[in-house]
């Protein structure tokens, strides 16, 4: 079942999504495990150290990692896992993922489905992706459905759904005829932006409040506007001054938080790396300037490359479909600027709009865009607990870490491609797939 046709039936979807919570709510909701478990198999990845361990185990006791290494304790009340000719590695991460986004047309979702029909529709997408084995993630705007992910966040972390650790920034922001505000629609229908508004400095500290209120973890500001991509230059408007947006990042300190900006070129992203975001979403284009304050700050940028190759294979023309290669084309050409640059990356894909669970594919892109393998890992299992402020809980198979592990066959250092094959799921000590 494919989320493109429960939007088709909303009925349907419904009464399915029921079913499937009902079948999903015995394994979900059981007690993690009350005797230790070793996981063994044929290698283990340091993340760390860059390397593979042969073989590899980990030994887990009740939510926690007790040890990992080439041989672990193995208790005599022990559940032994022979996991056989796989890599056991950390669950990944996407740092961009959006629970309330199917594929289908963005802008009428919010119109044809209801904020319940759209909450049962992210409880599937939330599970796709733990399955897929992204064990943490965090979602970067509903899309119109307001605080509803604080509610989805809600329900996985007291294990009545299954899903990745998430954390929500509830509703973007922006601008008034900005970034998601349905403006190719007949004007008096009053069609409702996918964003909440904020026009000035006070009304973003005003947002922000609200939204922190609401349950979001963090906040999300829309900095440039609609691309505008000619003959292979790409341009579009920022949103917000320099003042605003440092408003903006003084009040979610204020708040201990932090804000995350979608910005695809310049001057917004020089605007907003000078404010102190945590991080650039998409980073099409940034001057030497703006890369340079990147490095320095540790502002992460978070490419999402996977979004722009499913809209170029899914594309209503073929004109469409060239224009969505040529501005990948763009963006991988500029992506390896920022690597040599020293550029800070994390790995965010944009799901959503493209089916969730499929997001792996990002790090294959990564590594066809200019990156090794070990440093796409780093980069999602290092940055990306980071950026999410677990990184000292989540990214790494360390004894006093969450038992979030997966496993994959192969050695993902040799073929990243491995990450779309996951086997193994576990996540805070319970098994999702074995």
């Amino acid at each position: 079942m494919t989320a493109r046709m429960t939007a088709a039936n909303p009925v349907t979807a419904s009464l399915l999504a029921l079913l499937f919570l009902a079948s999903a709510g015995a394994q979900t909701t059981s007690q993690i495990p009350s005797k230790p478990v070793v996981l063994h198999a044929a290698r283990l990845l340091d993340i760390e150290k860059g390397q593979i361990l042969a073989p590899g185990e980990v030994l887990v006791a009740g939510e926690r990692i007790v040890e990992a290494g080439t041989s672990v304790n193995h208790p005599r009340d022990a559940q032994i896992l022979d996991l056989g000719d796989t890599t056991l590695l950390p669950g990944l991460i996407d740092a961009h993922v959006h629970l309330f986004l199917h594929p289908g047309a963005e802008d009428l979702q919010t119109v044809t489905e209801s904020v319940p029909e759209r909450t049962i529709l992210a409880e599937i997408a939330a599970r796709e992706d733990l399955m897929a084995g992204f064990t943490a993630e965090r979602d970067m705007g509903t899309e119109g459905a307001g605080s509803a992910d604080s509610a989805v966040r809600n329900a996985i972390n007291a294990g009545l759904i299954p899903g990745p650790r998430m954390l929500v920034s509830g509703n973007a922001i922006s601008t008034l005829g900005g970034h998601e505000d349905a403006i190719h629609f007949n004007p008096a229908v009053h069609v409702p932006s996918n964003a909440t508004y904020a026009n000035s400095s006070s009304d973003l500290v005003s947002v922000i409040r609200q939204q922190l209120k609401e349950g979001a973890d963090f906040i999300k500001i829309y900095e440039s506007g609609q691309d505008q991509f000619n003959e292979g230059k790409l341009a579009a408007p920022y949103q917000y001054s320099p003042a605003e947006l440092e408003a903006a990042v003084k009040e979610t300190a204020r708040m201990n938080t932090r804000v995350a900006v979608h910005c695809t070129t310049e001057p917004g992203a020089l605007y907003a790396a000078q404010s102190g975001v945590a991080s650039l979403e998409h980073a099409y284009q940034l001057s030497p300037e703006t890369m340079r304050i990147l490095r320095d700050k540790q502002i992460y940028a978070v490419p999402t490359f996977a979004i722009t190759e499913y809209f170029a294979e899914h594309a209503a023309t073929s004109e469409m479909a060239a224009r969505e290669r040529a501005l990948q084309q763009l963006h991988a050409q500029e992506f390896r600027l920022q690597l040599a640059a020293g550029v800070p990356m994390a790995v965010g894909s944009d799901v959503g709009p493209f089916p969730h669970g499929t997001q792996a594919r990002e790090f294959i892109l990564m590594v066809q865009y200019g990156m090794t393998p070990l440093a796409v890992l780093q980069a999602d299992l290092l940055n990306g607990a980071k950026l999410l402020g677990w990184q000292a809980q989540i990214g790494k198979l360390k004894p006093g870490y969450f038992a979030d592990v997966i496993a994959v066959p192969g050695n993902p250092l040799e073929d990243i491609s491995v990450l779309q094959r996951v086997s193994f799921v576990m996540k805070n000590g319970i098994l999702y797939r074995h």
